[in-house]
C-alpha cells in the first residue's frame, strides 16, 4: 500500500493506554470477559475496513520508500492480569513510564517484517477495572485516524457494530507532483542525510531499533497544570484574539527559551514545531472517511531575545502565522520537498514539538464499561516533545515536558510568571 511523504516522515510507534473502572451499575464479575469482547472486536474490524492493519511495514530499497505490505501477517493481542487496583496507580493523569507494562511492544531490534504495526493489550486489575493499551505506527495513522479506529472497536464491543463500514485509506491524493514544485524553504523539516549523528524520535526509516534519546535518563520530567482560569488570564495577556493552543504553545515556547538561554546566546534562533490538520485546507478537501496522516508540521521561529523581552503577544502572533501559512499551496510544496529530501520534523538544535493530545476525541471511548477514567500516551524520556494532556478532573490542561536538570529548575522558576 502506498504511503504518502507525510507518512514517510513519521515512522515511529505511538503507545496509548485507557483506564476503565467498574461502572456503578455493574458487578465485578461482569467485567471478566472484557478481553474476549475486545479480541472479537479486533477480529471484526480487521476483516473489513482495517484489513491493512494486519500487514507489515517494508522499506523498498529500489524506490527508497516505506510501504505497507498487506500480507495478513496479523496483529498481536495480549491479555494480562494485575494484582493491583487502579487506585493503586495514583494520579492517572501524571504520565508514568511504568505504564509501558500496560501495552505490548512487539520486540526491540526486530526487522520490519517481524514487527506488528498494531498491538492490543487488555489488563484486568484486582478491582475489576481494566486498561486497554494500543500500539500503532504513526506512518499509518495520525491522531484522528487512530481515534476513528479505536471508536470503531469500542462500538463493536458495545454490540452496536461498526460506526463506519467504509474508510478511505488511499493516500495517492496527497502524492508529490511530477516534477516537484517547491515554493517555500520548509525549515520545519530537516534532510535525513543530516540526521545520521543526531538522536531523534523521528528516526531514519531503516532504523528498527529505538533512538538512544528515547530512553535517555539525562532529563528530568515534570507535569505543569494550567487551569482554565490561568489559560483565560494568558489569553487576556496575549491581547490579540487567539486559540487556547496558540497561547499555551507561545507561553511554553517563551518560558523554555528563557530557561535554555543566557544573555550570551540571546541572538540565536528559537523554534517551536507543531502539527496542523490539513483535511479542510487542501483543495479539494480530504473526505471525512480519510484514514492516514493528514497533518503536516508547522513552525514558529524568533530570536531568543525578542521572544523573551517582548510581550507574550509577540510569540502568539508567530504561532498564529505559522498555522495560517499552511495553505493548499504550502502543503503541496511541503509534500514535494519531502519527495526530494526525504526529511523528518526538525526537532534538533534545541527545537521542540508541541503535541495537542488533549484535543483528540478520546474522552468518549466507551467499550461497554462507560467512558474512560483517563487516557493518554505512554511517555518517553526525551526533551523533543511537549505534550498537552487532558486533566483527569477536566479542569484544565496538563503540560508534560522534559529538560536537563538545571534547565528544568530555571523553567520551573519562570513558567508561571504570567
Amino acid at each position: 500500500m502506498f504511503l504518502s511523504n507525510i507518512d514517510q516522515a513519521v515512522t515511529f510507534t505511538v503507545e496509548t493506554v485507557f483506564f476503565y473502572e467498574v461502572p456503578s451499575n455493574m458487578t465485578l464479575s461482569e467485567t471478566i470477559d472484557i478481553a474476549d469482547k475486545v479480541r472479537k472486536a479486533v477480529s471484526e474490524v480487521l476483516l473489513r475496513p482495517y484489513y491493512f492493519m494486519a500487514g507489515r511495514l517494508n522499506f523498498n530499497d529500489e524506490t527508497k520508500r516505506m510501504e505497507l505490505i498487506c500480507n495478513n501477517a496479523g496483529v498481536i493481542f495480549v491479555r494480562a492480569t494485575s494484582r493491583l487496583s487502579i487506585k493503586d496507580l495514583g494520579n492517572l493523569a501524571y504520565p508514568n513510564p511504568t505504564f509501558s507494562n500496560l501495552i505490548h511492544r512487539p520486540g526491540l531490534y526486530k526487522s520490519l517484517a517481524e514487527t506488528a504495526v498494531f498491538t492490543i493489550q487488555v489488563t484486568r486489575f484486582k478491582c475489576g477495572g481494566c486498561s486497554i493499551g494500543f500500539m500503532t505506527n504513526h506512518a499509518i495513522f495520525d491522531g484522528k485516524s487512530a481515534s476513528d479506529l479505536f471508536h470503531n472497536l469500542a462500538s463493536v464491543c458495545r454490540g452496536e457494530g461498526l460506526k463506519s463500514e467504509l474508510i478511505n485509506n488511499d493516500r495517492t491524493c496527497i502524492r508529490a507532483r511530477n516534477p516537484p514544485q517547491i515554493h517555500y524553504p520548509h525549515k520545519e523539516y530537516v534532510k535525513l542525510a543530516k540526521t545520521a549523528s543526531l538522536a531523534s524520535s523521528f528516526t531514519s526509516q531503516k532504523r528498527t531499533s529505538p533512538s538512544p534519546l528515547i530512553f535517555s535518563e539525562k532529563y528530568t520530567h515534570k507535569l505543569f497544570f494550567f487551569s482554565f482560569e490561568t489559560l483565560k488570564l494568558l489569553k487576556q495577556k496575549a491581547i490579540l484574539k487567539c486559540s487556547t493552543f496558540e497561547v499555551i504553545a507561545a507561553h511554553i515556547w517563551r518560558a523554555r527559551t528563557k530557561a535554555l538561554c543566557d544573555e550570551n546566546n540571546y541572538d540565536q534562533d528559537s523554534t517551536v514545531l507543531y502539527a496542523v490538520d490539513i483535511r479542510d485546507k487542501l483543495v479539494p478537501p480530504l473526505p471525512d472517511s480519510f484514514a492516514g496522516n493528514a497533518v503536516i508540521t508547522a513552525l514558529a521561529t524568533a530570536k531568543a531575545r525578542n521572544l523573551i523581552e517582548k510581550p507574550l503577544s509577540f510569540g502568539v502572533e508567530r504561532v498564529k502565522k505559522g498555522r495560517e501559512r499552511v495553505t493548499d499551496d504550502y502543503i503541496r510544496s511541503a509534500i514535494d520537498w519531502l519527495e526530494v529530501h526525504k526529511g523528518i520534523p526538525a526537532t534538533c538544535g534545541g527545537s521542540f514539538y508541541v503535541s495537542a493530545w488533549w484535543k483528540l476525541p478520546f474522552k468518549e471511548l466507551d467499550f461497554g464499561f462507560g467512558k474512560p477514567r483517563h487516557g493518554g500516551p505512554i511517555v518517553s524520556g526525551n526533551d523533543e516533545f511537549v505534550l498537552l494532556l487532558s486533566d483527569e478532573n477536566g479542569m484544565g490542561i496538563n503540560v508534560w515536558m522534559g529538560l536537563e536538570k538545571e534547565t528544568m529548575k530555571r523553567f520551573n522558576s519562570c513558567v508561571f510568571d504570567i
